[in-house]
């Protein structure tokens, strides 16, 4: 059995998952709540909120269950959160003489696929789309991937978050930007889709045009038309996404990430591999996931393993 352990952003998760893929815990505390005030995550105060919940998150996911192999995401991520699951994991692999598997946070997003009961077999064209990162992947194994395109600027899920500050929605953006937009009329606003070179994507000329559209809004007809908007402006990433998918002439097709849990991407992708609701969100089950794909590092190597806030 893998434990698994997760705080590159805002939760705070471990989980224990069976070399053939089921989930015997999967435990995430989330700073939603904590951060909302701010209108985002802060970093540091992440930083502190994972050194509290760390602790309590471990025991509860274990729950006097033993295991045989650490793994932990790191990277990449805010450092300081990071830090705080690499210093934890390093800790109890090391009380326990265990293996750590360090894990990429982007393998383990595509990882989700794998387990029960989806438990997809590859090869497959993945569209990883977060709030961090917004990426098209050949993925032909386990072990990893290829990138095939990636965002010039906003991920998909940045764009959602910022497009939901402009509208005046609560924090995390894209869920709110969801549940106004079911309201909405989709095509009352012909907002414009990127179209860059290759696979790549690109957001922040989208988010520019929703916020003119806002500014040139009187106070009054822009609270009745958020709805629209909101409806519009979601339209518009969505066709992002599901053309450059198209564009790769992918066969097989998966989703993965935060924004998986979009209700009109979902809609729109009726045939693809969609990664189960509870592991659309950043979640330790994923990181354990990945871990039975990758290569430990042996007592006592991990302990010069450190965090980094890249994927390379």
């Amino acid at each position: 059995m893998i434990l698994g352990i997760e705080t590159s952003c805002d939760e705070t998760a471990a989980a224990v998952v069976t070399e053939d893929g089921e989930i015997l815990a999967n435990v995430v505390a989330s700073q939603a709540d904590l951060h909302a005030r701010f209108g985002g995550v802060v970093p540091e105060v992440a930083s502190r909120r994972h050194l509290e919940l760390i602790a309590p998150v471990l025991a509860e996911a274990l729950d006097g269950r033993g295991v045989d192999a650490i793994a932990v995401t790191s990277r990449p991520g805010l450092i300081g959160a990071l830090l705080v699951g690499v210093s934890a994991a390093k800790a109890l692999a090391w009380s326990k003489r265990l293996p750590l598997h360090p894990v990429n946070h982007l393998h383990g997003h595509v990882a989700s696929l794998y387990l029960k009961p989806l438990d997809l077999q590859p090869p497959f064209t993945c569209l990883l789309a977060s709030g961090g990162h917004t990426m098209l992947l050949d993925v032909q194994d386990r072990s990893g991937y290829r990138v095939l395109g990636t965002t010039l600027d906003d991920a998909a899920g940045e764009a959602f978050d910022k497009g939901a500050r402009l509208l005046g929605l609560g924090y995390p953006g894209g869920r709110e930007l969801d549940r106004l937009a079911a309201g909405g009329d989709p095509h009352a606003y012909d907002f414009p889709v990127a179209r860059v070179p290759g696979l790549d994507f690109s957001f922040s000329g989208l988010k520019t045009a929703l916020l003119y559209r806002v500014r040139a809004l009187p106070p009054a007809e822009l609270e009745a038309r958020r709805a629209d908007l909101a409806a519009s402006y979601q339209r518009a990433i969505v066709r992002a996404l599901v053309e450059r998918l198209e564009a790769s002439g992918a066969g097989r097709v998966a989703v993965v990430g935060g924004v998986a849990a979009n209700s009109e991407l979902r809609a729109s992708l009726p045939g693809a591999a969609l990664a189960p609701l509870p592991l659309c969100t950043d979640n330790a089950a994923m990181i354990a996931s990945a871990a039975r794909y990758t290569e430990a590092v042996p007592y006592p190597q991990y302990l010069s393993l450190d965090a980094r806030a890249t994927a390379a």
